[in-house]
C-alpha cells in the first residue's frame, strides 16, 4: 500500500527482529447445564439440582462456621512477604469460582520483576465441598494461556489451611504447594491449573477476584482473574541471553511510562500489533492485527478502560475475499465509526492481475442491544477498487469537516505512480473520485502521507519523484476544474536525506516530517543510518525548509532510524526512534521516545520498539510495539500498547 510505510517496516525488521505476536480472543460466558460443554462455575453449580446431593453434606465439627465471615472480601495480604514474587490480591470467597478439574484449564498471568526470579511454590484460594481436601492438581507455568513455551509442568500436592464456609456451603481454603521451579527472566508468564483431585473426588474451583491478572478458561475464553500468590526468590543479578543480542531488554515502568496492555500468544500469530492504534474522543483505542480473527485473516479490536483496568475486546473478524483480509490500521470517523483498508475485493489489479485491488471498509456497533460485555461490530465494504488506474491498494488517512474521507495509493492512478482519492458519503453510500494521479516525475510519485490542512487544502509526502528523485512535499488545492498540485519542497538526497514520511501540521500551519539517511559502512556522516526531522513553514507566499533535529550518534548506535512523529495539542513534537550498533558478534539495540528539537529522552529501552506514536487531547503519548510486553524478550515478546504521560 504505502511505499514509505513498506520501507519503514522493512528497515525496522532489518535492524530488529520481528517476532510472533497474538491476541487473546474473548467470548462471553453464559450459564450452562450439565449437558453443555461450558463448565458450571461454583455459584452456578450451587443452584443446579444435579449438584444438590453433593452440597447436602451433614455439618461437620470443623465446618461449623458462619457465612458472615465472608460478608466482605478478605483483605489483600499487604506488602509482599519475603518469599512472595507476585500476589494477585484478595480472596473474595463469595463472588464466584471456576472449576479446575474434569478437563478444564484455568490460566492467570503474572509478572516477573526486573532481575528475574526462581519460582519455589504458589498459594491458591479454592472452593471445595465442605470438609473435602484438595490432594493434587496439574500446575504449569507457560508463555501463554493454556500453553505456549512450558517452563514448568508437573502434578503438585497441596497443604490446605484457613478454610471458611461461604453462603453456598463451599469451604473456601488456602492451598499451598512447594516445588523446585524454573528460573525466569523479567516478563509476563501464565500459571495454569487443571486435573485437580480431591479426597472425596468432588469438584474444586479456583476463587474469582478483582486482581490485575489477565485470566482465561480453555472452553470459555476471557474470565475474571483468580486469587493466587507466586512464591520464590528474586535473582540478585540480571539474567542475560548468550546470543549476540544479549543486551536486548524491554522498558520497565519509568518516568510516566506504562504498559497498558500485553498481547497474548494463543494463536501463535505471525503478525504483530505494531501497526498502531487510533484513539476516539472517550479515550478508547482501536487497532488491527492482520492474521488473527476467527478465519485467521484479520481482526479489528478495541482496548477500553473500566474500573482502572484496560480490557481488550475483539470487534470484528474479517472473512477474506470480498469481505477483506489483512487490515492495516484504522482511523476514527467524525461519528465514531472506524474506517480502514483491507486486501481482497472482487477485482484484480497489478501487473498481469496477480493481486486483488483492495477495499475500504467501515465498522460500527451493531444496531441491536447487547446483553454482554463483549459485543461484536458490523463491518461494511464502502468501496472496492476497480482497476490499475483506480487508487488500487489504497488506504484512508483523514476526514475533512464535511465528512469526506481521503486516502492515498502508492502505485495506483492513471500513471501507475500513485494517487490521492476521495470518498464522499451520500444517502447511505459512498462515491469515490481520484483527485490526483502522480506521474513519478517532478510532481512526485508513491505518496506515503496525506492530511487535511487547516486551510482545507490537502498536504502530503511522496517517497519518489521530484527534481532529484527522492520525493516531495506536495499541496493539493481544490478548484472549479478539479485539484491542482503544488510542490512545496523536493528532497535532494543530500543534507535533507531521503525516504520522507510522517507528515504532521501544527496549529500555525507549519508542516513537519522525517527522513532517514541509509548508508551502511558509515555513509551517513560516519553512521550507517541517521534520522532527521524537518519543518516547512509558510513565508511570503512560499515555504521555508529547515532541518530541526538529527539523531546522529544518539542511542550509542550506528543505526538510528526515526520511525514516527507525534504532535500534541500544545504543539510539542515527539519522535520514536531506534536501531542497533553493529559490532563483531554483538548487536547493541536501542529505542527512544524523544522530544524534538530539544533531544530530551523521555523513554529509553534496549529494544527498538517505538515504531509509532500518537497523542491524545491531554498530551499523553501512546503507541504499540512488535516485541516486549508478554515475556518481554526479543524472541517471545507479545507486543504491547504503551502510554507515556509527560
Amino acid at each position: 500500500m504505502h511505499s514509505q510505510e513498506q520501507f519503514s517496516s522493512s528497515l525496522f525488521r532489518t535492524i530488529s527482529l520481528a517476532i510472533i505476536a497474538a491476541l487473546v480472543m474473548a467470548v462471553a460466558m453464559v450459564p450452562a447445564g450439565a449437558q453443555n460443554s461450558v463448565p458450571a462455575t461454583a455459584v452456578q453449580a450451587a443452584k443446579m439440582p444435579e449438584f444438590a446431593a453433593r452440597l447436602a453434606h451433614p455439618a461437620k465439627p470443623q465446618a461449623a462456621r458462619k457465612a458472615a465471615a465472608f460478608a466482605a472480601a478478605r483483605n489483600h495480604r499487604g506488602p509482599l512477604q519475603a518469599d512472595d514474587i507476585y500476589d494477585n490480591g484478595p480472596t473474595n470467597g463469595t463472588t464466584d469460582a471456576w472449576t479446575i478439574n474434569f478437563g478444564f484449564i484455568i490460566s492467570d498471568s503474572f509478572p516477573i520483576p526486573a532481575g528475574g526470579a526462581t519460582i519455589t511454590g504458589a498459594t491458591f484460594a479454592m472452593w471445595l465441598i465442605e470438609g473435602d481436601t484438595l490432594e493434587s492438581a496439574r500446575l504449569s507455568i507457560t508463555s501463554g494461556e493454556n500453553g505456549g513455551t512450558s517452563y514448568f509442568n508437573q502434578t503438585v500436592t497441596f497443604t490446605q489451611s484457613g478454610c471458611s464456609l461461604n453462603q453456598y456451603s463451599y469451604d473456601v481454603c488456602t492451598e499451598t504447594t512447594s516445588f523446585n521451579g524454573p528460573a525466569l527472566i523479567v516478563g509476563t508468564y501464565w500459571a495454569n491449573l487443571q486435573n485437580a483431585v480431591t479426597a472425596d473426588r468432588e469438584p474444586v474451583y479456583w476463587d474469582e477476584n478483582s486482581g490485575p491478572s489477565s485470566a482465561s478458561e480453555n472452553e470459555v475464553g476471557t474470565i475474571p482473574s483468580e486469587s493466587f500468590t507466586i512464591l520464590g526468590s528474586a535473582s540478585t543479578t540480571t539474567t542475560t541471553s548468550t546470543s549476540s543480542y544479549n543486551n536486548y531488554s524491554c522498558p520497565a515502568p519509568q518516568n510516566g511510562f506504562h504498559d497498558l496492555h500485553d498481547f497474548g500468544y494463543i494463536w501463535q500469530s505471525n503478525q504483530d500489533p505494531a501497526s498502531g492504534v487510533a484513539i476516539d474522543r472517550t479515550g478508547n483505542f482501536y487497532g488491527t492485527i492482520a492474521d488473527l480473527g476467527s478465519q485467521g485473516v484479520g481482526l479489528l479490536y478495541e482496548l477500553a478502560q473500566s474500573a482502572g483496568h484496560w480490557f481488550l475486546s475483539p470487534l470484528y473478524s474479517f472473512l477474506g475475499g470480498s469481505d477483506g483480509s489483512s487490515p492495516d490500521g484504522v482511523i476514527v470517523g467524525p461519528e465514531g465509526g472506524l474506517y480502514g483498508a483491507a486486501s481482497g475485493g472482487t477485482q484484480t489489479c497489478g501487473r498481469n492481475g496477480e493481486s486483488y485491488c483492495g477495499l475500504i471498509y467501515e465498522a460500527r456497533p451493531g444496531p441491536a442491544a447487547c446483553a454482554t460485555a463483549l459485543c461484536g461490530w458490523d463491518e461494511t465494504t464502502i468501496y472496492q477498487f476497480t482497476s490499475n488506474t483506480d487508487a488500487w491498494g489504497g488506504s484512508v488517512t483523514a476526514f475533512d469537516s464535511a465528512g469526506n474521507l481521503y486516502g492515498i495509493s502508492g502505485s495506483g492512478g492513471a500513471n501507475g505512480a500513485g494517487a490521492v482519492f476521495e470518498l464522499t458519503p451520500a444517502q447511505g453510500s459512498w462515491t469515490e473520485q481520484v483527485l490526483y494521479s502522480f506521474t513519478g516525475g517532478s510532481d512526485g510519485g508513491g505518496p506515503s502521507s496525506l492530511l487535511v490542512g487547516h486551510d482545507g487544502n490537502l498536504y502530503g509526502i511522496t517517497v519518489g519523484g521530484g527534481l532529484y528523485g527522492w520525493g516531495v512535499v506536495f499541496q493539493l488545492v481544490p478548484s472549479a476544474g478539479g485539484w491542482t498540485e503544488n510542490v512545496l519542497y523536493a528532497f535532494t538526497g543530500n543534507t535533507d536525506n531521503y525516504y520522507p514520511a510522517g507528515l504532521l501540521q501544527d496549529s500555525q500551519g507549519n508542516l513537519y516530517g522525517f527522513t532517514n539517511c541509509v548508508g551502511y559502512g558509515g555513509g551517513c556522516n560516519g553512521f550507517d543510518v541517521v534520522g532527521y526531522v524537518f519543518e516547512l513553514s509558510p513565508s511570503g507566499g512560499g515555504w521555508v525548509f529547515t532541518v530541526i533535529y538529527d539523531n546522529a550518534g544518539e542511542c550509542d548506535s550506528s543505526v538510528n532510524a526515526i520511525h514516527s512523529l507525534a504532535i500534541d495539542a500544545a504543539g510539542n513534537l515527539y519522535a520514536g526512534q531506534g536501531g542497533l550498533d553493529l559490532q563483531v558478534n554483538y548487536y547493541y539495540y536501542c529505542g527512544e521516545v524523544v522530544a524534538v528539537p530539544s533531544h530530551t529522552v523521555l523513554v529509553r529501552a534496549n529494544a527498538d520498539i517505538f515504531t509509532n506514536l500518537i497523542s491524545d487531547a491531554n498530551g499523553n503519548l501512546y503507541g504499540t510495539t512488535a516485541t516486549c510486553g508478554g515475556l518481554g524478550s526479543l524472541y517471545r515478546g507479545s507486543g504491547m500498547v504503551w502510554q507515556y504521560s509527560p
